[in-house]
């Protein structure tokens, strides 16, 4: 039987966008995940866009996960998602902590935070997540 970090980092390992970031689970917990991810990972320049394009990645896999950890199935759908940058993205390694504060029978409510490698707080994030949209869906026919 496979423990939750393999199964996330199997997870992790096969998705497609992990070949451009190249994201590395730092620890896995039941409804909290850790990853990081370096400057270095993607080839090219590094502009403004592609620095934010690599938080908000950060943080989508992050919290992805966070819900994987706790719910296999995926059926869960992005109801909410709020980003707030509290300072200008630069050219540094990112780590990013995502959990579920709130876990319903429908609504899932998460926050994650993506910090600098210097550990300064980059951005604060707040996602909710509506789960088994297929059972929604057949009880509205």
């Amino acid at each position: 039987m496979m423990t939750l970090r393999e199964k996330l980092e199997r997870a992790l390992a096969i998705a497609p966008f992990s070949e451009i970031y190249r994201y590395a689970l730092v620890s896995a917990e039941d409804g909290c995940c850790t990853i990081a991810t370096s400057v270095w990972a993607s080839s090219g320049a590094t502009t403004r866009n592609h620095r934010r394009s690599r938080a908000y990645g950060c943080r989508s896999v992050c919290m992805w996960l966070a819900l994987q950890s706790r719910f296999e199935d995926r059926s869960a759908v992005t109801s909410s998602m709020d980003t707030h940058f509290l300072r200008k993205a630069s050219d540094s390694d990112l780590l990013c902590r995502a959990r579920i504060i709130r876990a319903g029978r429908r609504l899932v409510f998460e926050i994650a935070e993506c910090s600098l490698n210097s550990g300064e707080l980059l951005s604060y994030h707040t996602v909710t997540y509506m789960r088994n949209m297929d059972r929604l869906c057949e009880g509205s026919q």
